[in-house]
């Protein structure tokens, strides 16, 4: 009863303060189906969700963190006024969503609408004000907020917002724009944030609120309303076309989190995870379209289109050290056909210990399977198993001396395939558990004999090789049936499912999986024996990475049989790598790029003084240029002038895809300690049967 005392008094303290005026956007209430789709999400997570937690006040403090994050990120609108006034809802929220009570979460996104408007009001203005900004000044702008103190005075926040303005301008001017078309670029940003505001409807306000409450039980839990659910299906089902991107909100920009293999943006080879969306122009001719600010929806609409038309992307690279080096891609909008997304093979020539040798690559970019074809009856259904056996034989016919099963940014798919797969390799056996959430653990496996390969096999992955791809790489490592490359692997280790309310769906995690050794893949992933150099920043990608993932544990290890494997002369494969890469050119400029990624993201002031501005660009453009001619002239190639002569030099692959140096040199490199492997096992039979 105090609580809810508490939560009425609270609510009349902050409406007062949310009145807007009459050219204000309006002020947003919860309807009736939110009221009662919030104590259906709450049932359904009771229910069916993994990971039990109490809607408690332990939650309701967090929640209250969680969705001030997620309204100011970058603590830019809410002053510490507001702040000390939110905090009479900190242990009552619970109880409030729990009867439906939404009041306080519609009182706390009205506030922050307010400022947003107070703010990009004022930025407006001083950007149309004649005064000039002076670049001259030595001073800087923080670009990593999220910890800092909330602000308490308007003076304040006018000079953080004064700051941003010579930022954003600085960045457009970088961009090759001049000072007054940075300006007028801003304006109309700034007016089209305004003009959306407005747009924004009671659904909106509800589905923010609702997936900051469904990720505290884990980040892939997720609320979609009836127009996202819509969404959901048109992107599983790919029936309209666009660019096979998964995309989400990054503060004010469209980040990309994964490609789909085989999809247009993939096969450029220009995009990758953690590039963020700025722009995006129509046809080939057609002006970009500043998106900044833009919600993720309207984002998609536009980058969506007919098949065969051509959407033209402004992006910031996810490796851009100051965040002002852009660059526009453009993607020819198709479907991603199944037959694109297929294994493929080629042969790998090595010359190892003066002798030339042939292994067989087999690249799967996901874990396929034609269900439709299959539930026809089709007795040509194409899935990942049935194409790698296929690979698998012709390879056989070459007289190959290995095999190179190449996981790499395979973000999984397919759990039967996943577990078919495995049985190509071994006899019969478990190749994968699942608990649920009532703690029972079913066990996958094979039980067919039949083995399609019995010879040497290394499994290379990197951070981007996820789910499925972590149970067959768990599976052959637990088996001690081939040797694991690479780097950890993402670590996503739940299962989810999709369950309809009344009004739209959620998707709950309501499984875990664990390799048959009882660990589970979650979190931590697939540890490979012989590791490489991680060009991916794991603080940022994976996993672990992601606020509130599922921890790792154990459970029960399934009995399962063991191979030879390579524990007995593990270390001397290591030292042979090590020997062979501590000087390998591709190798080093790995290594070179993860320190400079490393000191760049250390560095968070982003300068305001023009001529330190380029000259910190120069001076991260110039690191570039030598990097590559250092291992360039290592190799005996031709160094270059600029980056930009890289695009025509670099290889491509059947799908038209740039292969990269540092790509090749890691499969060159797996190869090679297949090899190794190979090289120790006879030396390992002849000791024990000497001649």
């Amino acid at each position: 009863m105090l609580k809810g005392l508490r939560s009425s008094l609270a609510v009349c303290l902050l409406t007062p303060l949310v009145a807007f005026a009459a050219t204000d956007i309006t002020q947003l209430r919860p309807e009736a189906v939110h009221q009662q789709t919030i104590k259906d999400i709450i049932s359904s997570l009771n229910i069916g969700h993994y990971n039990k937690i109490n809607v408690d006040d332990t939650l309701s403090s967090d929640l209250l963190d969680k969705y001030l994050t997620e309204l100011d990120p970058s603590r830019s609108y809410f002053s510490q006024a507001d702040i000390t006034e939110f905090e009479v809802f900190r242990y009552q929220m619970d109880d409030s969503i729990l009867a439906g009570d939404l009041d306080s979460a519609y009182a706390i996104f009205n506030r922050q609408q307010q400022r947003v408007v107070e703010r990009l009001s004022w930025t407006i203005d001083r950007l149309n004000d004649s005064t000039p900004f002076n670049f001259t000044l030595n001073e800087t702008l923080d670009t990593d907020r999220k910890d800092d103190q909330w602000l308490t005075s308007q003076k304040e926040m006018n000079d953080l917002w004064r700051k941003r303005i010579k930022s954003s301008i600085l960045n457009l001017m970088l961009a090759d724009k001049s000072e007054q078309e940075a300006k007028q670029t801003l304006i109309k940003r700034y007016s089209n944030q305004l003009k959306r505001l407005k747009q924004n409807k009671s659904e909106d306000v509800f589905q923010r609120f609702a997936n900051v409450f469904t990720k505290h039980f884990d980040p892939h839990t997720s609320y979609f309303s009836p127009r996202s659910s819509e969404n959901f299906k048109i992107n599983m089902s790919l029936s309209l076309e666009g660019i096979g991107a998964v995309l989400q909100n990054e503060n004010e920009f469209t980040k990309i989190v994964r490609l789909v293999p085989a999809g247009p943006a993939d096969k450029t080879g220009q995009l990758k995870p953690a590039d963020l969306i700025v722009g995006v122009g129509q046809g080939d001719d057609g002006e970009v379209e500043d998106v900044v600010g833009w919600r993720l929806d309207d984002v998609v609409d536009l980058i969506r289109g007919p098949k065969d038309s051509i959407v033209k992307l402004e992006i910031i690279p996810s490796d851009s050290e100051d965040k002002a080096g852009r660059k526009t891609i453009s993607i020819k909008r198709s479907t991603v056909a199944l037959e694109e997304q297929a294994a493929q093979k080629r042969i790998l020539d090595i010359q190892y210990n003066n002798k030339d040798y042939k292994l067989g690559v087999i690249d799967i970019p996901a874990f396929y399977i034609d269900f439709a074809a299959l539930q026809r009856g089709d007795a040509n259904y194409k899935s990942t198993t049935r194409d790698v056996e296929k690979l698998i034989l012709e390879l056989q016919s070459e007289a190959v001396d290995g095999l190179i099963i190449d996981l790499r940014n395979n973000g999984g798919g397919s759990l039967r395939e996943a577990n078919e797969l495995v049985g190509l390799f071994i006899d019969r056996g478990p190749t994968v558990q699942i608990r649920d959430p009532n703690g029972r653990v079913d066990i996958l496996g094979d039980f067919n004999p039949k083995i399609a390969y019995n010879g040497p096999l290394a499994v290379v992955v990197n951070r981007l090789s996820a789910s499925a791809s972590e149970i067959f790489a768990g599976a052959i490592q637990d088996y001690q049936r081939g040797i694991i490359v690479g780097n950890q692997t993402f670590g996503k280790g739940t299962v989810q499912t999709l369950q309809s309310l009344v009004h739209g769906q959620l998707k709950l995690t309501h499984a875990k999986f664990y390799r048959i050794s009882g660990e589970s893949t979650q979190h931590k992933g697939v540890i490979p024996d012989i590791s490489f150099p991680e060009i991916y920043d794991t603080t940022e990608i994976g996993e672990s990475a992601l606020d509130g993932a599922l921890p790792w544990d154990q459970v029960k290890e399934a009995r399962h049989g063991m191979y030879k494997g390579i524990s007995s002369f593990k270390n001397e494969l290591e030292k042979r790598h090590a020997l062979r890469t501590n000087n390998q050119p591709d190798f080093n400029f790995l290594r070179e790029q993860i320190v400079r990624q490393s000191e760049a993201k250390k560095d968070d002031e982003f300068p305001l003084n023009e001529i330190k501005l380029l000259a910190k660009r120069d001076q991260a453009e110039k690191w570039q240029v030598d990097a590559e001619n250092r291992r360039r002239v290592a190799k005996g190639q031709q160094p270059i002038a600029q980056l930009t002569d890289l695009e025509d030099l670099l290889k491509k692959d059947e799908k038209g895809r740039p292969i990269s140096a540092e790509s090749e040199a890691i499969l060159q490199e797996s190869g090679r300690i297949l090899l190794d492997m190979v090289d120790l096992e006879k030396q390992l039979i002849s000791t024990y049967n000497p001649q």
